[in-house]
């Protein structure tokens, strides 16, 4: 691991150079960062203090637990704090709305913030910085990763955790009722089906019914049906593609899903499929280990992972960036704060945070043996697959993403009750223009 930090100190080292050099001349609008000389002078940000702001998430408590490492090859001294995913969103708001120059670097969620982030112009554009150093080689990340940390074509934050939408299963009620796999929608429908035996407490398909929690899930749907949530400025929530996507979805909780599912997320959910008493489970690949976890359930040996089944438009599961790392447009020093973000997602502290199952974003790691030591072989190579193509993201894009979440899990929710789901689309599409119409100023 030493060695591995010294050969990105070096290519880091040789980029910051040539970018202070270039200010010196009058090549920059930031301060140079100053090295010292002799012994010091491979520690260019000697002195320097960094404010970091982190989830309170498994790879936030990884890179804290590396910190040390880069403060001693850099001389920098960073100071992380943490927060709740709520009360981070907050506290950045907050701050960046009183135009604070802290933290200079952050975790957030690119789904939820990027776009508003990024047009009250609280986000520092990335693309000058990620071609410095060679040996970063920003090619090696997803690019539907890329793609989610990406608005109005800059490149706003580095992705640093995956989540693409997969389909668990019951290898052992499969193999007994001889049933294949699904790799189609109707395939995923006639095994559910087959499955569902309410009697003995053994439903055919668990997922995210709670309104606002489902919108991401019925986007893999939606997509592989054609549909969209909007599409050229437009809601498509209502066009055939959208709404037989959605009604896949809805009749598959309605009729073949557990009690109570209008009130689940997806800790419910894959509650349900860990104790036993579903056949197939729908959600991101990230949260296996709720499943998989031999001390939480009692299939541990008996899951099966598979790629999303195909609808008519294929297969078009989300494969998105859930969590990324920013920097503040107003960091007083940004060559140091890209020191870190380099640091943080280069391809050696990204196979470590993986190894601790932390779903990295560079293609590099998951090819590497090592970079699937954290992963069941069967999910690895699913996630491989689906890191492939999908879709980069699994929300609307629009600045109020909670408003849109709610008018549109509203139309599965009345479709899972019983109503007609096509007016529950025509009522939620025109909700949704309104709300488009609005943040366009129209």
């Amino acid at each position: 691991m030493k060695r591995k930090m010294k050969r990105w100190m070096q290519g880091t080292l040789a980029a910051v150079l040539a970018v202070s050099m270039l200010s010196a001349c009058g090549g920059g609008n930031d301060k140079p960062s100053q090295g010292v000389e002799g012994e010091g002078a491979a520690k260019p940000f000697q002195g320097k203090k960094l404010s970091i702001a982190t989830a309170n998430h498994p790879w936030g408590d990884a890179i804290k637990e590396l910190i040390p490492q880069f403060e001693e090859e850099t001389g920098m001294k960073v100071d992380v704090q943490s927060y709740f995913e709520d009360q981070l969103s907050q506290k950045l708001t907050v701050q960046f709305t009183s135009g604070s120059a802290t933290p200079d670097v952050f975790m957030y969620s690119p789904l939820q913030h990027a776009k508003q982030f990024y047009n009250n112009g609280w986000l520092q554009p990335l693309d000058e910085y990620v071609t410095k150093n060679a040996d970063y080689d920003f090619e090696d990340f997803s690019k539907a990763s890329v793609s989610t940390n990406t608005i109005d074509g800059k490149i706003v934050g580095i992705p640093t955790i995956t989540e693409q939408h997969i389909l668990y299963y019951r290898k052992d009620l499969l193999e007994e009722a001889n049933i294949a796999v699904p790799k189609t929608m109707d395939e995923l429908l006639a095994a559910a089906k087959a499955l569902h035996d309410p009697s003995k407490e053994m439903y055919g398909f668990s997922a995210r019914g709670q309104r606002s929690a489902l919108v991401s899930q019925i986007s893999s749907f939606m997509y592989s049906e054609g549909g969209e949530f909007m599409r050229d400025g437009k809601a498509f929530l209502n066009s055939p593609e959208s709404v037989k996507g959605m009604n896949t979805y809805a009749t598959l909780l309605r009729d073949f899903g557990p009690p109570g599912v209008l009130n689940m997320s997806w800790p419910q959910a894959i509650g349900v499929f860990a104790q036993g008493k579903s056949a197939f489970f729908a959600d991101v690949n990230s949260i296996y280990l709720n499943a998989a976890d031999p001390e939480k359930s009692t299939i541990s040996d008996q899951i099966g992972y598979a790629v999303f089944p195909a609808g008519d438009a294929g297969s078009q599961p989300f494969n998105i960036a859930s969590w990324g790392i920013a920097m503040n447009a107003k960091a007083a020093d940004k060559d140091a704060a890209w020191a870190f973000i380099e640091w943080a997602t280069s391809k050696e502290i990204m196979l470590e945070t993986q190894k601790l199952g932390n779903p990295g974003s560079r293609l590099s790691v998951w090819a590497s043996p090592e970079g699937t030591v954290a992963f069941p072989k069967e999910l690895a190579e699913v996630t491989m697959e689906t890191q492939k193509g999908g879709v980069d993201h699994s929300l609307p894009q629009v600045n109020a993403v909670g408003e849109a979440r709610d008018i549109i899990g509203s139309i599965v929710q009345r479709a899972i009750t019983g109503e007609d789901i096509q007016a529950a689309a025509d009522q939620a599409n025109k909700e949704f223009q309104a709300l488009i119409d609005n943040e366009s100023g129209q």
